[in-house]
Parts: C-alpha cells; structure tokens; sequence
C-alpha cells in the first residue's frame, strides 16, 4: 500500500516555467542584456538543468552578436533572476494546476505523507507554497528534497534517494509525480512508481515508462491508486 506521495514542483504542483522564463527575461533586460528567450528557445534549454547552466550554453551556442559573460555576471544575474522570480509570485503570477489542492487535501485526511523532491532550489519551493497555500513548504510537506541537497547537477535520482531515506520508507510504499520523460527516468532510477502528467513545456515528452499518465491530476484516480483499488 502506498504511505507517501512524492512531487516535482516545476510543471507539476504548478506550471512555474513561464514565470521562470519571464523572471529571466526581465533580468535581463534590466542588465542591458541583448537575449531574450522565446518559448522555443526556452523548451530547448529545458534540456539542461540549472539556470546557470542554461545562461551558459545559450550563451555558448551564441558566440557572436551577444555580449561574453563571466561566471561571476552570470552568478550574480541568476541571483537577480531569482528575486524577480519571487517577487512575480508574490505577486500571486502562478496558481496551482488544476487538482494538486484537492490532492494534498485529502491525502492528508486519509494519512498519507507528502515529500517533494526537486531540482529547483528551497527558496524558490518556499516561494510558491507562500504564493499558492499561503504557508512554508513544511507546513505541508514532512520532507523536502531540494537542489541544495544533491550531490551534484543531474543527479536527480539521488533526491528520490534522500527523499525516502528522510521518509523512512521503501520505494515501493511511495507514489512519485513527474512531468517529464526525464523526470520520470529519474524516479525509475530510484525504484519509484510514477504518476505522470505532462508539463506545459513537456507536451512532446514520451511520458509511457510512467506506471500512470494522464493529461491532468486526478485526485480520485490517484488516491485510489494509494489503496491498490485502482487499474493502469
């Protein structure tokens, strides 16, 4: 039976990647930028993971026309970027995707315990549980497994890793969120079941190694998925 839910955040408790994109193009306009990244050119760099990362193989595969950054200006731009970033969602930009609150509503009435495990970094989880619940992250969440916590970039299997160990539980007892073909190879990795349900940037992904995918949340589905009660 399953005791705990496990969630991505990006693209799955809420579709942050437009927000992430317009926080990076307004940084970079206040810092005399000349890029400006489209959704095409966003969805590609979405292979990547970091912002960082991202500023410097767009900058990389762009070697003339643009202006040469330093590691120390894309630091400090990813480090604005990110201030935009909250500041959008304190301005209440994003909501939730449509079921997550039901979700977790009645998944904690029923008992279950509920993990994240994410890439993204914990002031930006914080940001959007202060933004879409009003509350901290763990106010909501027993553990939470972010970018600060891996051992490095790409490793994303090691937070589903930390995440059960921090849960006390074996993977077999938890239910993991994905919305993307590698997001779902990382919960595999880690011995996870997968629900998985297309992210706004992922609607290409080959989302079929997943246990279960549907085009949104289904909290009935899915809770009674927890109970065995519930077919592929």
């Amino acid at each position: 039976m399953i005791k705990a839910l496990i969630f991505d955040v990006d693209g799955i408790l809420a579709e942050t990647e437009e927000a992430h994109r317009r926080a990076f193009n307004d940084t970079f306009e206040f810092f005399h930028l000349d890029w400006y990244w489209s959704k095409e050119t966003y969805h590609k760099l979405l292979r990547i993971t970091g912002g960082k990362e991202r500023m410097r193989a767009y900058q990389k595969a762009h070697p003339n026309g643009l202006r040469t950054l330093q590691d120390p200006e894309i630091r400090a731009i990813y480090k604005a970027k990110m201030r935009r970033y909250r500041d959008l969602l304190s301005e209440g930009l994003l909501s939730l995707r449509a079921g997550v609150k039901e979700l977790i509503a009645h998944a904690l009435h029923r008992g279950l315990r509920l993990a994240i495990a994410t890439t993204a970094k914990r002031p930006h989880v914080e940001a959007l549980c202060r933004s879409c619940w009003g509350q901290e992250a763990d106010e909501i969440f027993e553990v939470v497994a972010a970018c600060e916590d891996m051992g490095h970039k790409g490793a994303e299997s090691n937070l589903y890793d930390l995440a059960l160990d921090r849960l006390g539980l074996t993977a077999q007892e938890c239910l993991a969120f994905e919305g993307s073909q590698s997001g779902i190879a990382s919960a595999k990795a880690a011995g996870l079941a997968v629900y998985a349900t297309p992210s706004l940037y992922c609607q290409q992904d080959d989302l079929s190694a997943a246990d279960w995918v549907s085009d949104h949340i289904k909290p009935d589905h899915i809770l009674a998925i927890t109970t065995g009660k519930a077919g592929p």
